[in-house]
């Protein structure tokens, strides 16, 4: 059996920092066993653990809903490509929504040339009397909302 893990080794290996690692553990994301002396030694599964919550966080995944699918794997074994693409299958629809949020972005970036503002009549966050308001909270027009037509 391989042995375990610092936290410096994981650190290391998963190019998280000590103190990331930490508050994962902290959080219920990750777990360690302790030596005599308090040492944290980790697991050499937990280094799929630690990427798995690097992927999910960039894909926007909280960390409490990190913490939610990371209890659906199986505890008796180390998690199979099975178990990974049966939690990452969820996420088709959140990475959809983020592609195109960040296609808004750059398509707006030649509009926006910062406020001073220079293309009042084309600027993609002109909102006079808060009409944007009305479609909740955020910014609404960056969200995807559909411009009134006399804003």
């Amino acid at each position: 059996m391989p042995e375990p893990l610092t936290i410096g080794e994981l650190a290391a290996r998963s190019g998280v920092a000590t103190s990331a690692l930490r508050y994962y553990e902290e959080r219920g994301l990750i777990h360690s066993e302790r030596t005599g002396a308090r040492h944290r030694r980790y697991p050499r599964a937990v280094v799929r653990r630690v990427a798995f919550i690097v992927f999910a966080q960039k894909v926007g995944l909280s960390l409490e809903e990190i913490r939610q699918e990371l209890a659906k794997l199986p505890a008796d074994r180390v998690p199979n490509r099975r178990d990974w693409n049966r939690l990452s299958a969820t996420w088709q629809r959140r990475i959809d929504e983020r592609i195109a949020e960040l296609q808004r972005l750059r398509g707006s970036l030649t509009e926006c040339i910062g406020c001073g503002c220079l293309s009042l009549s084309r600027c993609p966050l002109a909102n006079p009397f808060d009409q944007a308001a009305r479609g909740g909270p955020g910014p609404r027009y960056w969200m995807g909302d559909a411009r009134p037509t006399s804003a």
